[in-house]
């Protein structure tokens, strides 16, 4: 089966969430023997961290200038191909082509109900151009495929696929014996993890910062870029200056040990098209103190800990409960754990796969 795969996401984002979806997905399509797979890439892909991760021979890629990528990265494609192919895109584009089955992933609709302006028309244009011209859409979540109906109700359902994502098979629990070099100097079990974007304000940053303030509670963050001074600020009155760290460029084997020995991670977004962390902080035995909407339901195993209406003062409750009250950890980390094995990168492999051949043979 000829399978055409467009990789712009690399050139998009130098990491993140779609990339590590992307990602994963072409580790196991590239070994996949039933598939004759070509793509289309940029020139300045290779800058992504997920797509360094991959060995992809130079024979099969399309590679396309970056001059004016700008633009074209709103653009379908015009195929020549004369071959009934399947198309699939990394980021909302389809191919104009009678012989091309166009699938789309639907990750989230972050913009459509938290970002407004010029931004927002033109993301939710394209997102919603690639969706309807799509005979296959694959949403990440029921509450993101709840959130597709609900923007665009006239899609048929017959045409959406609910394929979770999965998660690495590094995070695990680690055995107490297990030697790591750490860089902070918090304590075991200390320590709350705070991981990705501290920008958007829906993903409440500064409240994980008040809720760690008031259970005095050291705060380790975890990539999103470098500290602000508005950041840096904030973080020094409300913890002080030792009493918070932030690492960048963790590898998936550090970011498990990071797991492994924090008290909890804080996870207070008020929307996700899924939840990654969520996911790997419950594999490697870490509870999740999260809110109680969008996708996380689906994906948290202790609803306890899911908090309906997030504010300071309740994050840093359950903050308190789960340094004082080693039953709820360990019952937490052990539903967690069990809960984690839903999800797994082979799981959304081999259902993103039948997909394709459902809509290959039926049209």
């Amino acid at each position: 089966m000829n399978i055409f795969l467009d990789n712009i996401i690399f050139s998009l984002q130098k990491a993140g969430g779609a990339s590590i979806v992307w990602q994963q997905h072409l580790k196991r399509l590239l070994e996949d023997k039933e598939f004759q797979p070509h793509f289309f890439e940029y020139e300045d892909a290779g800058l992504n961290l997920f797509r360094q991760l991959l060995t992809i021979d130079e024979g099969i890629i399309d590679l396309k200038s970056t001059q004016f990528l700008y633009l074209k990265r709103y653009l379908n494609f015009k195929s020549v191909n004369k071959i009934k192919h399947i198309f699939h895109s990394s980021h909302y584009r389809v191919e104009n082509s009678k012989n091309a089955i166009n699938v789309t992933t639907v990750h989230d609709f972050t913009y459509e109900y938290f970002i407004n302006g010029l931004r927002q028309k033109i993301h939710s244009m394209q997102k919603n151009k690639a969706i309807n011209e799509s005979q296959g859409i694959i949403c990440v979540s029921q509450s993101t495929k709840r959130d597709l109906l609900h923007f665009l109700p006239h899609i048929s359902e017959h045409k959406i696929k609910v394929i979770y994502n999965g998660v690495d098979e590094c995070f695990r629990v680690l055995n107490e014996s297990s030697n790591f070099q750490k860089k902070h100097e918090f304590e075991n079990y200390s320590y709350s993890l705070y991981i990705g974007d501290r920008k958007a304000g829906y993903k409440n940053f500064y409240m994980a910062v008040d809720a760690c303030s008031l259970v005095k509670s050291p705060l380790l963050l975890i990539g999103g870029g470098e500290l602000t001074e508005a950041e840096q600020y904030y973080l020094k009155m409300k913890l002080g200056e030792k009493n918070f760290a932030i690492l960048l460029g963790v590898s998936g084997e550090d970011l498990n040990y990071y797991y492994n020995n924090a008290c909890c991670l804080l996870y207070p977004s008020l929307y996700e098209g899924f939840g990654i962390p969520v996911v790997e902080a419950q594999r490697a035995g870490c509870p999740v103190i999260a809110t109680n909407c969008s996708s996380i339901p689906e994906v948290i195993a202790n609803k306890y800990l899911a908090i309906d209406n997030p504010t300071p003062k309740e994050i840093s409750k359950k903050i308190n409960e789960l340094s004082l009250l080693g039953n709820l950890r360990k019952e937490t980390s052990e539903k967690g754990m069990i809960k984690s094995k839903c999800f797994s990168w082979e799981n959304t492999y081999h259902q993103t796969k039948q997909f394709y051949k459902e809509l290959y043979f039926e049209e």
